[in-house]
């Protein structure tokens, strides 16, 4: 569990970081402007900040050049809308330790966000999420069902690892949307039902079981 800054103007993007971030166990506080930003920074004591460039009262780069002008060495995870190589040298040159462009996964900010909590050196990160018979390989993208090896999309894998991560936990429709398809999502879009589908021709039906009216979950058949 770790106190996070999220420094975010849009409180659309705001509110989707900080509900992922709070039911993935971490303590999450928002603020809007950079002035509230170097207020929390300076005093208390976070483990991580989330830091957007286009603020109303200060670029975030100033944020950031203040921040590590007073000492702070917590680390800073830009993300903005702006993409361009001469952003993302200027962020990391001013002291961010990463850089994510919007529009994001949560899955992969999420993934940042642990990259960059990890205190000790020697801390091995788990690579292979195993359920039942199901074994799904982070770094290698490799998928198998019954130890035989199956082809995903890139989208089938997130929505994959996503049930992977939670499992035996209902997942609603709106929370595959925001964390598979990102905050910038249709609430009215069926793309959950349509790739759920998918994904059960590839890996088997009985492993993703629909629980009416409130989403899905995945199953170990093998019980």
């Amino acid at each position: 569990m770790a106190q996070i800054l999220i420094v975010e103007d849009e409180a659309g993007i705001s509110s989707f970081v900080t509900k992922g971030l709070r039911a993935a166990g971490h303590l999450p506080t928002a603020v809007a402007t950079g002035r509230d930003a170097l207020a929390h920074a300076h005093t208390d004591g976070y483990d991580l900040v989330i830091l957007d460039i286009g603020l109303p009262d200060m670029d975030g780069f100033e944020v950031l050049r203040r921040m590590r002008g007073q000492g702070s060495t917590v680390p800073v995870i830009i993300l903005t809308a702006r993409s361009s190589v001469d952003d993302t040298v200027a962020g990391l040159d001013g002291g961010a330790d990463d850089y994510m462009a919007k529009p994001f996964r949560f899955e992969e900010l999420l993934a940042r966000v642990r990259l960059r909590l990890r205190t000790e050196p020697s801390t091995v990160e788990t690579t292979v999420l195993a359920h039942g018979d199901l074994s799904l390989d982070l770094r290698s993208r490799r998928v198998t069902v019954e130890g035989k090896e199956v082809d995903l999309s890139a989208r089938e894998f997130s929505l994959l690892e996503t049930f992977m991560t939670h499992p035996g936990q209902v997942l609603s429709r709106e929370q595959l949307l925001s964390r598979v398809w990102g905050y910038d999502f249709d609430p009215g879009s069926n793309v959950v039902d349509v790739y759920v589908r998918y994904l059960r021709r590839k890996i088997g039906a009985a492993h993703v079981e629909t629980v009416r009216g409130m989403g899905y979950r995945l199953v170990d058949v093998t019980r």
